[in-house]
């Protein structure tokens, strides 16, 4: 599965306006915003609150005029989310983005990230196995002892 190009959408339904990441002085709505990134409105909000993107300046209707950095940060970090990397990791990946050598401390981060994933993928494999044994074991309509019902019932005892 190929992720799709890290660069945003140019054009699209936006009233015939191109929506060119090139041009410094371009403001985007939010809705501009979600629309090139193909990011929830919501989530754009909350990047604001929790800081991953900075607050816009409002225009003198009150509404958020994000500038093409804007674009280009939500992009970084929808990409960063498809790669399954968390917004802590990805809080410390955008600080990273003006460092003068950020390599380092950037591959520290991935490797983790990579080594936690390889572990996840491991046991999801164990999980796979599990449940296809039981499904081929599973006798069907023709019995009462499932083997599907059996591998729920023998999961782990309940915390203390």
């Amino acid at each position: 599965m190929a992720l799709p190009p890290l660069h945003p959408r140019v054009g699209g339904s936006n009233g015939g306006h191109s929506m060119r990441l090139g041009d410094p002085h371009r403001e985007y709505s939010i809705g501009d915003l979600s629309r090139q990134a193909g990011v929830n409105i919501e989530t754009i909000r909350y990047y604001e609150r929790t800081s991953l993107i900075p607050r816009p300046p409002r225009t003198q209707s009150g509404r958020r005029a994000f500038g093409p950095d804007a674009l280009k940060t939500l992009m970084f970090i929808k990409r960063g989310r498809e790669l399954g990397f968390g917004l802590n990791d990805i809080r410390k990946l955008l600080s990273l983005r003006n460092a003068t050598q950020p390599c380092g401390d950037a591959q520290a981060i991935a490797k983790r990230h990579l080594d936690d994933m390889r572990l996840k993928m491991r046991r999801w494999k164990q999980l796979e196995q599990m449940l296809a044994s039981a499904v081929a074991e599973c006798p069907g309509e023709s019995s009462p002892a499932c083997t599907v019902l059996g591998l729920l019932e023998s999961g782990p005892e309940p915390r203390a």
